[in-house]
């Protein structure tokens, strides 16, 4: 690539997204020398065991000599991981992150580490497992990376970390802040808290036990578990940190959901197949954009999982 590639990235934090991470710069840039800490001793121990870089015990001893540091921390932790790392932190490195939301992080980064350089970015994939042993390599082909520098941002070094995505495998987005959230609330968060919120309610029916929702959930069911097994800590700390681009999506979703009620109610056939239509047709653009699996049952070996 034509922009100066970086020498050393420092991953903060080491489930799957930094053991994604890591195991990414491994297969794609070789040359990159890779430090990594978790504020988990146990977590530490087993990235060690991975050999997923060279962790260290201290997040400023990890980010000393980095030229890049990612945190890959739940958003409400990144204020205080940006103030532990920062005694190692070199003036001319630049500092992002992999969290699902974007205006808070950049404020709490940019409070937590003044005159440095950061260009927060969302890589949009991610799985339902956590842990450093979720990680892989692939995880972010053909996947999108949004970044959201700030207004003042060094094209230079927006573009350098355009690159760096780019030689994961991943496409890049240059995106407002404000916009990312609004835009991933509807896309990505709205729909985990569906998810949560109907796991939830099956569990609660007095009618139907738990081994019921358990052995009958082949259809849809089984897929929004699959969403609602994320990492609760993140995901938590996703809504509270989008709070107010979430509640005005939800709010358009009740309206929604409320309307859909009453066609249900009223026999109306004809809003319910023009809803349903549309809806399909998303479908269709989404695997034609190459973002999911096109074969029955998403592409499942096995069926029956």
């Amino acid at each position: 690539m034509s922009e100066r590639a970086f020498a050393q990235v420092a991953l903060i934090g080491l489930g799957l997204m930094g053991s994604s991470l890591a195991q990414a710069i491994a297969a794609h840039l070789p040359g990159v020398q890779v430090t990594g800490y978790d504020a988990s001793p146990e977590v530490r121990a087993r990235a060690a065991e991975l050999s997923l870089a060279d962790i260290r015990h201290d997040p400023a001893d990890a980010v000393a000599g980095a030229d890049l540091i990612i945190l890959c921390v739940p958003v409400g932790a990144m204020a205080a991981a940006a103030r532990a790392l920062s005694p190692g932190l070199s003036l001319d490195a630049i500092v992002s992150d992999v969290g699902s939301s974007k205006q808070s992080v950049a404020e709490a980064l940019a409070e937590a580490l003044p005159g440095h350089t950061v260009i927060p970015a969302h890589p949009v994939s991610g799985t339902e497992r956590s842990g450093p042993d979720a990680g892989f390599a692939s995880l972010f082909h053909n996947r999108w990376c949004i970044l959201t520098p700030p207004a003042n941002a060094d094209s230079a070094e927006v573009d350098r970390l355009a690159a760096f995505w780019r030689a994961l495998g991943a496409n890049v987005e240059t995106m407002d802040p404000a916009h990312h959230d609004l835009v991933l609330a509807i896309t990505s968060h709205l729909p985990h808290l569906i998810a949560y919120t109907i796991v939830g309610t099956a569990s609660d029916l007095e009618q139907v036990t738990r081994g019921e929702v358990i052995k009958y959930s082949a259809g849809g069911f089984r897929d929004f578990t699959r969403i609602a097994a994320s990492d609760p800590v993140m995901w938590r700390d996703v809504f509270l940190s989008n709070k107010d681009a979430v509640l005005e999506m939800l709010q358009r979703f009740t309206e929604d959901l409320t309307a859909l009620q009453r066609a249900i109610r009223w026999d109306d056939g004809e809003a319910l197949f023009e809803l349903f239509s549309k809806t399909r047709a998303i479908r269709r653009s989404i695997i034609a954009e190459g973002q999911d699996d096109a074969r029955p049952d998403f592409g499942r070996a096995d069926h029956g999982d």
